[in-house]
């Protein structure tokens, strides 16, 4: 093998048992950004990916402190003239591992079963951050780089990124670029390479019902005082009405819609109900009526609850009727929705819709516009290309229902666009118990990137 593209997927494929012990390395360390227990570990895991650049070769690699936790910088430039500049995103942080009871090993010993590593961030996203750092480095295994390349990796992707947005902009010009690689996407499956155009943003909220001043006796008070769980409840079902839509006022009026072209290529994606009903174990579908599940999920707003917590819910039995409520609800954004517009809409909907037997709260945690990108931008090529020269078939184009908020803070700070893809799959549980990264796709990732660098080259 005597062209260089050729000498990098050769040294990939010699050094893959090599590339795999390290990333159990990484995935080791429990990096939580939620939790304040582990700042330390946080740490650990920011100067671990600093010792990778530096072991690499990069420039420029420092530990940026925020007013939470570090963003990890370093860089490659090439000496050739106009070469493409890519800036390369990732986080180092993961999800909480509870409920640890639902693990078949421990969250944070990588074991490897079959073609699976189990490990929590093993998908989301150390794998993918790795695979992102294993091909420039098969790259500079031939020589240097033939483009430009700088690395961020912050630490509270997990959290929604709260301090990263005043961080790209008081380092706009060290960020400077042609456009972003974001692999902290996925693919429809194994033998499916996905590029995902499209990702919906988020408006997360906190709502609390307060009753009487205190918990009180459900036989003496029952009947005559509105117990906060049942209003939250009510309140909660009348957020949607018998045809799935959400019913908050105003939420679809900047909802952009979608055309015909787009819903014809979204209808061919291997994701009609039986993947859904495969991958979730449900009983049935749900949703909006007059949209297919893959609009649903991707190109269309949603509402969902995502906990629920009152009274007395330990082992046993205890008769009281609770002094309050508290539910956590997010919602997911399409192009052109606000979250702040949410926000002001779930304000409308309780003044118009609380009884007054309670009273009520609302906090705004964190929200993030949608994105979506040109589908036929030159790094989406190369991607494109990069894809099928692996994988031997074009690649899928995609909406995803998930929301990553570097996405758009690139967008708007930095005016540059981003090639989402990576290289894990709907079966890998991230963000549930027996997270796994399947190792095949991920060699194969990384000898995607190697040819999405080569591709950028010319």
């Amino acid at each position: 093998m005597s062209d260089p593209r050729s000498a990098a997927l050769q040294y990939a494929q010699e050094n893959n048992a090599r590339f795999l012990a390290e990333l159990k390395d990484f995935l080791i360390i429990p990096s939580i950004s939620t939790d304040p227990e582990h700042k330390a570990d946080m740490d650990r895991a920011a100067q671990w990916v600093a010792n990778q650049f530096e072991e690499l070769g990069l420039t420029g690699v420092k530990i940026f402190p925020t007013e939470g936790h570090p963003v990890v910088y370093g860089e490659m430039l090439s000496d050739l003239k106009d070469a493409a500049t890519i800036l390369v995103y990732g986080h180092y942080d993961v999800q909480p591992a509870e409920p640890l009871e639902l693990w078949s090993t421990d969250a944070f010993n990588p074991v490897q079963r079959g073609e699976n590593l189990y490990t929590r961030g093993a998908s989301d996203m150390k794998g993918q951050v790795m695979a992102s750092i294993k091909a420039l480095e098969s790259v500079l295994s031939t020589g240097e780089s033939p483009i430009n390349i700088k690395f961020l990796i912050e630490g509270e992707e997990e959290i929604g990124s709260p301090n990263l947005g005043q961080f790209i902009t008081n380092h706009q010009e060290l960020l400077k670029c042609n456009f972003a690689l974001n692999p902290d996407t996925g693919m429809i499956g194994a033998e499916d390479p996905t590029i995902t155009y499209a990702l919906r943003g988020l408006a997360y909220f906190e709502v609390r019902i307060d009753g009487p001043d205190h918990d009180l006796h459900s036989g003496m008070y029952g009947g005559v005082v509105h117990n906060p769980a049942q209003a939250l409840c009510e309140l909660i079902a009348g957020m949607h009405d018998e045809n799935g839509y959400v019913t908050l006022p105003g939420f679809y009026d900047k909802v952009r819609p979608l055309g015909d072209e787009e819903r014809t290529q979204l209808g061919q994606l291997p994701m009609g109900v039986d993947f859904y009903l495969e991958q979730t174990g449900a009983a049935a579908l749900w949703g909006e009526k007059d949209y297919s599940p893959v609009e649903r999920v991707g190109a269309r707003p949603t509402l969902e609850v995502n906990g629920i917590y009152s009274g007395f819910i330990g082992e046993g039995s205890k008769t009281v009727l609770p002094a309050w409520a508290m539910a956590k609800i997010s919602t997911r954004l399409v192009p052109d929705q606000d979250p702040d517009d949410v926000h002001q809409q779930l304000i409308r909907y309780f003044e118009e819709n609380a009884p007054e037997t309670v009273s009520y709260k609302i906090v705004n945690l964190v929200g993030s516009p949608a994105s979506i990108s040109d589908r036929n931008s030159l790094g989406v090529q190369a991607m494109q290309d990069a894809m099928q020269r692996v994988w031997q078939k074009k690649p899928l184009f995609r909406r995803e229902g998930g929301s990553v908020p570097v996405v758009v803070l690139f967008k708007d700070i930095l005016n540059i666009d981003s090639v989402n893809c990576g290289f894990s799959l709907p079966d890998d549980n991230a963000h549930s118990p027996n997270e796994k990264l399947h190792l095949p796709t991920w060699k194969r990732g990384i000898d995607t990137l190697i040819h999405f660098i080569y591709n950028l080259a010319n």
